[in-house]
């Protein structure tokens, strides 16, 4: 029996949130180990000095990117060929630009987290989601490549519930995204990473953000 991924991070969102939902799309359990990630840092692992980190497969991996790739290749979502790998790359860049912002705020803007969110809301209303409301009419498909279900799928939706969370209504006017977020939410394993006890993070609290600033000392 392969041994479970182990994640190395703080116990929050941030960069390594994304990592979750998609080996959570997989359906892969992991370890989570951020109380023994330090240790980690000072015996060399951290190619950069920084998490996310992650141990699979006899390797020590470490950048958001590179992680998300190599599990997207790994568990078979990451398209068929380059054209649909270039496609869902173009389309994960765009969704973790959006989601960086909502993650950021905490950190940047402590005492106009309000003012932010808004200004984000107005983005994903006005830039991001009419773009992949286009792209799903477009083709008239149920995923975004191919017709397939991929890492593109996942972290769209994991967007989508993020920008929810500032705005509950703000898919009212994307019929393509309510019906896509009510299909990938009831895949079996996308549903039981929803469910209470999984590893799935709530948003950044002060208590967060605070443990966040004392470790990395920023």
């Amino acid at each position: 029996m392969a041994a479970k991924p182990k994640l190395y991070y703080f116990c929050g969102r941030g960069r390594m949130e994304a990592i979750r939902w998609l080996l959570a799309a997989a359906g892969v359990e992991v370890d989570s180990r951020w109380g023994r990630g330090r240790r980690r840092t000072t015996a060399g692992h951290l190619l950069f000095g920084q998490v996310p980190l992650v141990e699979i497969d006899g390797m020590m991996l470490t950048q958001t990117r590179a992680i998300l790739s190599y599990l997207a290749a790994k568990y078979n979502l990451y398209g068929k060929d380059l054209k649909e790998r270039a496609r869902i790359d173009m389309y994960t860049d765009g969704t973790m630009d959006l989601m960086l912002m909502i993650l950021a705020t905490p950190f940047s803007s402590p005492t106009n987290k309000e003012g932010s969110y808004a200004t984000i809301v107005q983005k994903a209303k006005t830039r991001y989601f009419p773009a992949f409301e286009k792209v799903l009419k477009g083709h008239g498909e149920d995923f975004l490549v191919g017709n397939a279900f991929s890492w593109a799928d996942v972290q769209l939706f994991e967007a989508i519930l993020m920008v929810e969370e500032l705005d509950a209504a703000v898919l009212s006017d994307f019929p393509q995204l309510k019906a896509f977020k009510a299909r990938v939410g009831n895949m079996p394993n996308m549903k039981k990473f929803l469910q209470p006890g999984s590893q799935r993070k709530p948003p950044a609290d002060d208590h967060y953000v605070k443990v966040v600033r004392d470790v990395l000392q920023f």
